[in-house]
């Protein structure tokens, strides 16, 4: 289901699984225009009536609460005034703009803000004295905000002597979609109506209610206003909490938290100190961007990213499930039997593929198809599922779909070497060869193990790939070359440095702990790794999407400079399992760096401006945050160190850890692999050791 306010792409947190129109070149696919700014919390007409097409109000400095289907945005003062995106929302509408506090007729001085959680954040302010009494502030005031839309406001006294006080609360909404608020396009704020012991708001959308507990002294509607007498003794707190609720619903109950959490709760521990605050922010973002399949509730897959993108984008899904393999088969699955009941059957030359939006790719190409990416990616990731321990009953019913998937690839590709985008004379992209490859070779080894015919017309198409590839997307120069961007349907290249090179590095698990063979031979390989590690690709905070010599590089460019956390770690995972652990480990190191300063909640692309000493990464002002492929290349970064390769099926795992451990001495405990607990320590020497595994898993070689 579409947000009506947003262009085709941008997909509510209560999505199905249906095929999407081209969104015409918006940034990765899901991004609303935000043509317009938001009105006054009084009501009246906006100042400016309209902003540039295309540009999103910023949000790098908001505090993002989610829990989805809920979210909460807020700045650091903490009031939510009404401007911007700030409020809480509840599958894709707004249902508080305005929840302002004043205390003795006074607004709180903010003093601090921070997450908590996941879902939740707290901010604290002072209430400066009335009287010449000094500087010293007599009442703090703590507020505590949660994405489900409950807040709770305690004050504490600070004063030596009881203090009487009137605590007012001034509440309003638009009851508008996240989209139309983000294009400025809200409507004034509703009247409300006294209820209970809080207010009501209603429009032909939709209905809001917020209960106060205690009871407010006073209600009045025509401000929305809200009133207590406080009295406080000396060192005392007293508190009131606001349940924020459409009407008739009840309180929001996340997918990811509790026992039924698809990821499983691992930790990590070592010499580096941010190992586990990684690990711990990182899945503690991706369940609260778990959603349910509407039709099917007990599938789950995670959302694309918040505030943005809080529905399904197939590509993204399947990238996140892939990456967070070490935590467990289950999200996988989920998300591979929602897109399965989407995928495009009787389409003609469509037939088969998993239906996905444009994405924007930037100055240089132009929108690519991410249903491509899904369709390659829906068969890869059902591998090495399986050598992670998917049960057989789900390889039963997922099998069909993969097998439709790569049918539409050898289809695709028909007598060409190469894989181009579906519309007329359209490029053949870098890592959409890449991606198609392994989609071959994983799925031809998948077919072959359940006695499914078709895999030796995939190896064979593979290897006619390899050897065209290398010979015509490779281009020569003096510094030893590098792979083209992209082929044009005229068989020019595009000879442009670009992350999608990382792509080429990962190759995939086949059985008994073997990758499969890639796209370069070994000479290329060398100059990838060379290219992937120098100065023009690594700005110290990670992988730059361009290079920094190309004449359109943009350090903020989503496609053209910013560093894509995703890219970022899909380079470390190839370039260690290639052994290039040099150029891997300063890029690991580097991305690690910059999570310490993002407060270990890692955005979906930040700038890619060189690093300084003392420096930090500047954000991009438009990027989700929390975002899903970001917080799984956190649980890929660490996990990738111990080089856990399973074969489940076979009863096997092997290791293949870094040995140079550029982050010292690690432990990864509660992993998963065979559907059992799984526990690896790679010491200080780079040799790992398995702790505790499945019973009867042995170990390979």
């Amino acid at each position: 289901m579409h947000v009506p306010a947003l262009p085709s792409g941008f997909v509510r947190s209560d999505v199905s699984v249906k095929p999407k129109k081209p969104d015409n070149g918006q940034p990765d696919s899901n991004r609303p225009p935000a043509p317009g700014s938001r009105r006054p919390p009084t009501g009246q007409a906006p100042a400016s009536a309209s902003r540039r097409p295309g540009v999103l109000p910023p949000v790098h400095a908001s505090l993002v609460c989610v829990a989805l289907p809920a979210l909460a945005v807020s700045t650091d003062q903490g009031q939510l005034n009404g401007r911007g995106l700030e409020g809480f929302y509840r599958s894709g509408r707004r249902m508080l703009s305005r929840c302002q506090v004043r205390v003795a007729g006074r607004e709180p001085v903010a003093m601090q803000a921070r997450m908590l959680s996941a879902d939740s954040a707290r901010f604290v302010a002072t209430v400066l004295p009335s009287t010449d009494g000094g500087p010293d502030p007599d009442v703090v005031v703590e507020r505590t905000r949660h994405a489900d839309g409950t807040e709770r406001i305690t004050l504490h006294s600070a004063a030596s002597r009881p203090l009487r006080l009137p605590v007012e609360v001034s509440l309003g909404t638009d009851l508008a979609e996240l989209g139309a608020v983000a294009a400025g396009r809200a409507g004034p704020e509703l009247p409300a109506s006294v209820h209970d012991s809080g207010m009501r708001w209603s429009s032909g959308t939709g209905h809001c209610v917020v209960t106060a507990v205690p009871a407010p002294t006073d209600a009045l509607a025509s401000a929305g206003l809200l009133r207590w007498e406080v009295q406080l003794p000396p060192g005392g707190s007293q508190s009131v909490e606001l349940r924020i609720r459409p009407q008739g619903g009840g309180p929001v109950r996340p997918v990811g938290h509790g026992a039924s959490s698809p990821l499983a709760s691992a930790r990590a521990v070592g010499d580096e100190p941010t190992v586990q605050r990684l690990l711990d922010t990182s899945v503690a973002d991706l369940r609260a961007l778990l959603l349910r399949d509407p039709a099917h509730p007990t599938d789950v897959y995670v959302a694309a990213g918040a505030p943005w993108r809080c529905g399904l984008a197939p590509a993204e899904a399947l990238t996140s499930a892939r990456m967070t393999l070490p935590l467990g088969t289950r999200l996988a699955v989920g998300t591979l039997r929602a897109l399965g009941r989407g995928q495009l059957k009787n389409a003609g030359s469509r037939s088969g593929m998993i239906p996905g939006p444009m994405r924007d790719a930037g100055p240089l190409l132009p929108p690519g198809c991410t249903g491509v990416e899904a369709t390659l990616l829906f068969p890869v990731l059902l591998a090495e599922a399986w050598r992670w321990g998917t049960p057989e009953a789900d390889m039963a019913e997922l099998l069909p779909p993969a097998e439709q998937c790569l049918r539409w690839l050898l289809e695709a590709v028909g007598d060409s070497p190469f894989l181009q985008d579906p519309h007329p004379r359209g490029p053949a992209r870098c890592e959409t060869q890449a991606h198609a490859h392994r989609a071959a070779l994983l799925g031809a080894d998948l077919l072959d193990a359940y006695g499914r015919p078709g895999g030796a017309g995939l190896r064979q198409w593979a290897e006619r790939l390899r050897g065209r590839f290398r010979e015509e997307f490779w281009v020569a120069d003096r510094t030893g070359g590098r792979p083209a961007a992209a082929r044009l349907a005229d068989g020019r290249t595009l000879p442009f440095l670009t992350g999608s090179a990382a792509h080429l590095l990962d190759t995939g698990l086949l059985g008994a702990g073997v990758l499969a063979p890639g796209l370069l031979d070994k000479v290329q390989t060398e100059q990838v790794a060379r290219l992937l590690g120098g100065p023009v690709m690594d700005s110290g905070w990670g992988l730059r999407s361009l290079g920094a010599k190309e004449a359109a590089y943009n350090p903020f460019g989503h496609r053209s400079g910013a560093v894509r956390v995703h890219e970022t770690a899909v380079a470390v995972t190839g370039l260690a399992a290639a052994g290039y652990e040099k150029e891997a480990g300063a890029l690991l190191r580097g991305v690690l760096a910059a999570a310490e300063t993002f407060g270990h909640r890692l955005p979906e692309m930040y700038a890619s401006e060189q690093r300084v000493e003392g420096g930090a990464p500047l954000p991009h002002p438009a990027a989700c945050r929390p975002a899903a492929v970001s917080a799984a290349a956190g649980v890929q970064l660490l996990t990738l160190l111990a080089g856990i390769r399973p074969d489940a099926p076979a009863g096997t795992v092997t290791l293949n850890p870094v040995r140079s451990a550029p982050l010292g001495e690690l432990g990864l405990t509660a992993l998963r692999v065979a559907g059992e607990p799984f526990s690896v320590r790679v010491s200080r020497l780079g040799l790992a050791m398995v702790e505790e595994a499945a019973e009867g898993l042995q170990l390979g070689v």
